[in-house]
């Protein structure tokens, strides 16, 4: 197993998914970078494959993630992606399952393998407390507790879930780092999660979409700093 990039609690993702593409992209990237420096908070950048290495090259806080790829190995595979290609590409690390890009266990089982072998950081995305304590038992490095139903809606997770999901892997492997997010559109929403005592949290839509995306970064990252002190200062 390769050396991987270790993520730090408190950390936060940030997903644009297909909501941005060009220099949209790197320049939201720029962004969560100077964040990251400022409040001395993890990012995790999940980026379109086609844009991992300018970002890379343009950034030297974040953690730059592929947002998906393929447990092949090198030789045939046409338009696949391989997990040699993100490392060489400066990926840091991918996001496996999300409900836009599901997997059958086997094959993130396969996938979480393969990303171990090259040294890969793998974020892996469950949308029930049943499937995060299955996930769990593969021991990817974090786990995405998300219930599908509230992705992109601006309607946050409560503090119950947040404790039932940390719960239902931490039972598994204490090891596991736990993200709870769906819904988050605002430094409130960042607050609130953090506070209930979620390992991080993150934004895909709440950020894309909003009018000043650098500004709601800052907002949302500090929210994150201020929310993690407040509870270990109890």
């Amino acid at each position: 197993m390769m050396n991987k990039k270790a993520v730090k609690v408190p950390f936060f993702e940030i997903g644009p998914k297909s909501y941005l593409y060009g220099d949209d992209i790197l320049d939201l990237a720029i962004a969560a970078d100077k964040a990251s420096e400022k409040y001395g908070v993890d990012i995790i950048f999940t980026t379109p494959i086609i844009d991992i290495r300018r970002v890379r090259e343009a950034t030297k806080n974040i953690h730059v993630f592929a947002p998906h790829m393929d447990p092949i190995v090198p030789g045939r595979g046409l338009a696949d992606i391989l997990p040699e290609s993100l490392i060489a590409a400066g990926a840091d690390g991918v996001m496996l399952n999300h409900v836009e890009k599901p997997l059958t266990f086997e094959v993130l089982s396969d996938t979480i393998k393969r990303a171990n072998e090259v040294g890969l950081t793998t974020i892996v995305c469950a949308d029930s407390l049943a499937d995060a304590s299955k996930i769990a038992t593969l021991n990817p490095d974090i786990i995405v507790a998300e219930p599908s139903e509230l992705i992109g809606t601006g309607v946050s997770v409560g503090e119950e879930y947040v404790a039932a999901a940390t719960k239902s892997v931490k039972d598994v492997n204490p090891e596991i780092l736990v993200l709870t997010a769906a819904g988050i559109s605002n430094g409130q929403d960042v607050y609130n999660t953090i506070i209930a005592g979620a390992d991080a949290t993150g934004s895909s839509s709440g950020v894309a979409k909003a009018k000043d995306r650098p500004a709601m970064v800052d907002e949302m990252i500090a929210a994150v700093r201020k929310a993690y002190d407040e509870r270990h200062a109890k």
